[in-house]
């Protein structure tokens, strides 16, 4: 069985952010340009929150008209799950699939509001494929 490294190996190193006062619609469109379902949501640098395509779509079918005029902040799943860059990737894996996280922030064990990474469903499937290209050898 190969060794699982860090989470840093498999991040997205310095991903795009959005701020928490952007127009939902503005962030919707960002992250189709992006082809991004997660974006960590800063104020300031700091990371206060993650949203992502589901959450979205949960505030346009609840807020009703009032959607037009929401912020990221409204609509955001604040404190985000985060780890440090030197986290394990199965313990994140484990994690993420225990409490049905769709992402992971990575952040600086120092700083924990500056976002180093994210890593998201998609990379750990990204991993697992590499999995198997190595078993085969």
């Amino acid at each position: 069985m190969p060794t699982l490294k860090h989470i840093k190996h498999y991040m997205t190193a310095t991903p795009e952010t959005i701020e928490h006062d952007l127009p939902l619609k503005d962030a919707l469109q960002r992250m189709a340009e992006l082809r991004a379902h997660h974006l960590p949501v800063v104020n300031a640098h700091d990371l206060v929150g993650i949203l992502s395509t589901r959450d979205i779509s949960l505030a346009e079918s609840l807020a009703g008209k009032r959607y037009a005029n929401m912020t990221v902040a409204e609509a955001m799943t604040p404190d985000p799950f985060t780890c440090g860059p030197e986290a394990h990737l199965d313990a994140v894996a484990r994690e993420m699939y225990d409490h049905r996280y769709g992402s992971v922030v990575i952040v600086d064990r120092d700083h924990p509001r500056d976002v180093l990474g994210i890593f998201t469903v998609t990379d750990a499937l990204r991993v697992l494929a590499t999995l198997g290209d190595e078993s085969a050898d």
